[in-house]
């Protein structure tokens, strides 16, 4: 076995201690693909896997609106509340770190690595919840300067 499939399996591994299926199962499927030599799939998964993820994501937070249960007079009453003024500005400000974060990572991908570590580790050891990659990345591109 090579070492980029051990580094795989590795993090894999890390996926299961830290109860992270995400990352488990998106280094199964990495590791799928090298072992059935698929290969050749890769070089469309680094350029629109991000974008597609990101895609189902929105597509995720925003099933509530579709399907009625946030409605419009919701929505309106938003812009009244404090503290939902307070959750636009931060998603606002997540956005943007999240924005700063996929340029960072598409810039400099030797990074990627040290952020899933940090993700797994602080699902691990602080119980945080596996969100975490691009959002680091934009803050420590905020730290580097760079996005």
């Amino acid at each position: 076995m090579d070492i980029t499939s051990l580094l795989l399996l590795g993090f894999a591994a890390l996926g299961i201690i830290s109860k992270n299926s995400p990352i488990t199962i998106a280094m199964v499927v990495l590791l799928l693909l090298r072992v059935l030599g698929l290969q050749q799939t890769f070089p469309w998964l680094e350029k629109y896997g991000l974008t597609v993820g990101i895609i189902i994501l929105t597509i995720g937070v925003m099933t509530p609106l579709a399907s009625g249960k946030i409605s419009l007079d919701t929505i309106w009453h938003s812009f009244l509340h404090w503290k939902s003024l307070a959750a636009i500005a931060v998603g606002i400000l997540v956005a943007y770190l999240g924005g700063r974060g996929a340029l960072l990572m598409g810039s400099q991908p030797t990074i990627i690595a040290g952020l899933l570590i940090g993700t797994v580790l602080g699902v691990a050891l602080f119980k945080g919840v596996p969100v975490g990659p691009l959002i680091a990345a934009g803050i420590l591109s905020l730290l580097i300067g760079r996005g």
